[in-house]
């Protein structure tokens, strides 16, 4: 038996998270826990289920499952977004000006800046003496 699915694959600083959409009764799975338990801080689902929300679906709809690696809270619930976002515009591909629009479809590519040599961090130097 063969699940039809649609997959996005969203990344944000040093977290990857691979998305897979499929009809369903509502279910939001992260690596093997519920969706609730995974991301508990207040707000991270809201932003998380943006891209559905403005694709005017209905969650019940749906199960989500993720398989997200790497990086942290913030990082991880960016690249779900991403993920997300994009398995909707692979289901249906109208969502696109409505994902852009709403800035779902963007990947951050911001990350850690390296450390160089001869200095504290990315950018701060040591403290400057005269003599």
């Amino acid at each position: 038996m063969s699940v039809q699915y649609y997959e996005g694959i969203g990344r944000r600083k040093a977290s990857t998270a691979r998305v897979r959409i499929m009809s369903g009764e509502g279910r939001f799975i992260v690596n093997d826990k519920d969706g609730e338990v995974y991301f508990p801080r207040l707000g991270d689902l809201e932003d998380i289920m943006g891209p559905l929300a403005a694709a005017g679906e209905e969650r019940a709809k749906f199960d989500i499952t993720v398989l997200v690696k790497g990086g942290g809270v913030t990082g991880q619930t960016d690249a779900v977004q991403l993920g997300l976002a994009r398995a909707l515009v692979k289901m249906n591909p109208d969502l696109v000006p409505t994902m852009r629009k709403g800035g779902f479809l963007t990947r951050d590519a911001r990350v850690k800046e390296r450390k160089k040599p001869g200095l504290k961090g990315a950018r701060k130097a040591p403290t400057y003496t005269k003599r």
